[in-house]
């Protein structure tokens, strides 16, 4: 689809957890869209935000926020009501999709493997573990790794966890226990509905956190994977259906933690990003780059998507 000179707005910011790496994702894509003759408004979105984009009238909203409220359906169905075409997913899979006990729901009766658990309030981490250890910790319904917690017999949380301890259990109320999947951190990015390819995250210290996502440096990205063929035909395989399933449009991400003692059977997908990051050091650019998409092509393949999907606007002059 070859797009039209359009107004763009770029709606980034907000007040989210990751509000730092939705500013440097909306900037790279304002410079990319300016650069193919677009006319972009950038909007760091505050609770004026109705009012801005009502002023604003952009053809296209470019949606680059991240977390709660720009990825739960907050945004979305505002503008659904306001009958703005957008990019990204809608109302509905955002909903799920933000949340990861709902993405089960959603996914695992259709054979998609997740690993079990279940939402612990948190003051019952003081008085007993939920599970086995080892065990991840990690808030409901945040993305990029903010407030995972690993907990382990040797680690120092601990034994029951202790509320001084720092972890994300002084920051939330409810939070998700899973089952700790030794192994390798694998991603894959759906463009278009189709999987590009798999990449191997190998943090240099820790696990792959949110300092370790967007530092320069203190993670290697392997791209594509060395890893068997098997292992990569069922990444992308699972993208493709978990995308379909949960409905998402534009791009998404999925990640996994493949066990590789385990061969298929240590495969699982952890969660899927319905907005992933568009920064120097986000994944998906860096699969598009690797099939001849460059930046500028993949920000505006994602508009193209947004108004291929446009609902009619209704009740206007």
């Amino acid at each position: 689809m070859t797009l039209p000179k359009l107004h763009i707005a770029v709606l980034m910011g907000g007040w989210s957890n990751e509000r730092p790496v939705s500013l440097m994702s909306g900037e790279g894509v304002a410079k990319a869209l300016e650069e193919r003759g677009h006319k972009v408004t950038r909007i760091d979105m505050g609770r004026d935000i109705a009012l801005r984009l009502a002023e604003t009238k952009p053809d296209v909203v470019f949606n680059a926020l991240h977390g709660s409220p720009g990825e739960d359906g907050t945004v979305q169905g505002m503008m659904d009501l306001m009958g703005l075409t957008y990019t990204h997913s809608g109302l509905a899979t955002s909903v799920i999709a933000i949340d990861k006990e709902l993405t089960k729901q959603a996914l695992v009766p259709h054979g998609i493997p997740m690993p079990g658990g279940r939402i612990v309030k948190t003051a019952e981490l003081y008085e007993r573990d939920p599970l086995a250890r080892p065990y991840v910790l990690k808030p409901v319904n945040e993305g990029s790794s903010v407030g995972v917690a690993i907990v382990t017999d040797e680690g120092n949380y601990g034994n029951p966890i202790s509320p001084d301890a720092r972890g994300p259990w002084q920051e939330f109320d409810e939070l998700l226990a899973e089952p700790y999947i030794r192994g390798r951190e694998l991603t894959t990015a759906v463009i278009a509905d189709k999987a590009l390819m798999v990449t191997e995250l190998k943090p240099k210290s820790g696990f792959y956190d949110f300092d370790a996502k967007y530092t320069e440096g203190m993670t290697d990205h392997i791209c594509p994977a060395e890893i068997p063929d098997e292992i990569t035909g069922a990444c992308k395989d699972i993208a493709l259906r978990a995308h379909r399933l949960l409905g998402c449009r534009g791009t998404s991400r999925s990640d996994f933690r493949w066990d590789d003692t385990q061969g298929i059977e240590g495969l699982f997908l952890l969660e899927v990003n319905t907005q992933p990051g568009m920064t120097p050091l986000s994944l998906v650019p860096e699969q598009a780059r690797k099939i001849g998409m460059d930046y500028g092509d993949l920000v505006e393949a994602i508009v193209a998507d947004a108004l291929e999907h446009a609902k009619p606007r209704g009740g206007e002059d």
